[in-house]
């Protein structure tokens, strides 16, 4: 099993897109492990982006993440890294399929509403920095109902 690190970016929270989003992981069978609906400390912000720093749009990026509250999500599950990419679509909403949580909620690259980590060593990452304090031991009782 994998844990991987989704976040509902401000655009999401505010457009009330919060539980559409988590049903749709969760309806497909991954395992909670983690959330939290925080506003974002610029320290922060930067710690996470820090592999975009030098590229001209992250002053912009920085104050688009601290702008409002967001949720932060640890789910589990079989290739839950990949397939989360897959379910959340393109980084341009106008290049992702139209099943995917992009290609149905989005329209601008800059308000893509929704982060997923890209491989399983960034997931590993980016579930220290946002859930220091460790993930919730949970396993549902329909675990054997979803895995053989």
């Amino acid at each position: 099993m994998e844990t991987t690190y989704v976040m509902i970016k401000p655009d999401g929270v505010q457009r009330g897109l919060v539980a559409p989003i988590l049903d749709r992981f969760l309806s497909k069978g991954y395992t909670l492990r983690g959330l939290k609906f925080l506003n974002v400390p610029k320290e922060l912000a930067e710690r996470h982006y820090a592999d975009l720093s030098s590229k001209p749009f992250f002053p912009s990026l920085i104050e688009y993440i601290t702008s409002g509250p967001v949720v932060a999500i640890a789910l589990e599950g079989k290739a839950v890294v990949e397939q989360a990419r897959k379910i959340i679509g393109a980084t341009n909403p106008l290049a992702a399929d139209p099943g995917s949580i992009r290609g149905q909620y989005c329209i601008d690259i800059g308000r893509n509403i929704i982060h997923g980590s890209d491989t399983v060593e960034n997931a590993q990452k980016e579930l220290a920095l946002w859930f220091s304090e460790g993930l919730v031991d949970n396993v549902p009782v329909l675990h054997n109902q979803i895995y053989e």
